[in-house]
């Protein structure tokens, strides 16, 4: 049974389209794709990640770890900094692709899709 995200009953109340995504109920769409488009042009817009799932690495070889399971390099990384990059596999195939976020020293927040959280 797919799980529902926080923002699951404003979605339903506001006539979205939902749909199985990575063990989620997601909005597919609302309206139509044009008419979402242009409100996203001319106001603003809204994208439901609550779905995301989050690690926290921290301790003295935190980033000694994250540059060994990511392709981006974080070595040196200032505080704030955000990387998008991929996780491989040792054989080298796609784990993921995820943004890691440097929190602090030795201080990293990944966030990773739904559908490979229990990878």
């Amino acid at each position: 049974m797919e799980k529902k995200t926080c923002l699951y009953d404003r979605h339903v109340a506001l006539g979205a389209l939902m749909s199985p995504f990575g063990g989620f109920i997601m909005p597919i769409q609302y309206s139509n794709i044009t008419d979402e488009h242009n409100a996203v042009r001319q106001h603003c817009g809204v994208f439901d990640v609550s779905h995301m799932g989050e690690v926290r690495i921290t301790g003295p070889d935190a980033e000694k770890y994250v540059q060994h399971i990511f392709t981006n390099d974080v070595a040196g990384a200032p505080i704030g900094q955000i990387y998008y990059g991929m996780m491989l596999y040792p054989n080298g195939g796609t784990v993921d692709d995820l943004l890691v976020y440097k929190m602090g020293d030795n201080d990293f927040f990944l966030v990773i899709n739904a559908a490979n959280i229990d990878k």
